[in-house]
């Protein structure tokens, strides 16, 4: 029976924490974003995020946006520099038409600083990419 499960292949969907500046506390902040590089909208988005190591752990956050547009990102949260240096996972959940997609997201411990800022695409600022 679990042979004949169909689970699609997600493409075209990336997820970025991103370094912008925050004008209203002159500093800059880490936000995470997720980007519909697809040319069809996304319906349903459920982005389900939590830090973990061997000793500490976050709450778990959850995101829900109703229609990611095609060609566009959308912000997630913002992460604080101490959840940084522990694993943090992002499992996205979304529809496209009538099929359920899920993805997840890891970014190691320390995977997240300014060494590894490289150019997003679509937002246009420099972040940590993951496809």
């Amino acid at each position: 029976m679990k042979k004949d499960i169909l689970i699609p292949k997600v493409k075209g969907i990336s997820l970025a924490v991103v370094h912008e500046y925050n004008n209203t506390y002159n500093s800059y902040d880490w936000n995470a974003y997720i980007i519909n590089e697809r040319s069809i909208d996304l319906e349903m988005v459920i982005i389900v995020t939590k830090g973990y190591s061997e000793t500490k752990k976050t709450a778990t956050f959850r995101k829900k946006i109703d229609v990611l547009p095609a060609k566009s990102f959308a912000k997630i949260e913002m992460l604080l520099e101490d959840v940084l240096s522990i694993n943090n996972r992002f499992n996205v959940s979304f529809f496209e038409g009538n099929t359920l997609y899920e993805k997840s997201f890891e970014f190691k411990k320390n995977t997240i600083n300014e060494k590894a800022l490289q150019q997003i695409p679509l937002i246009n600022l420099k972040g940590v990419l993951k496809s």
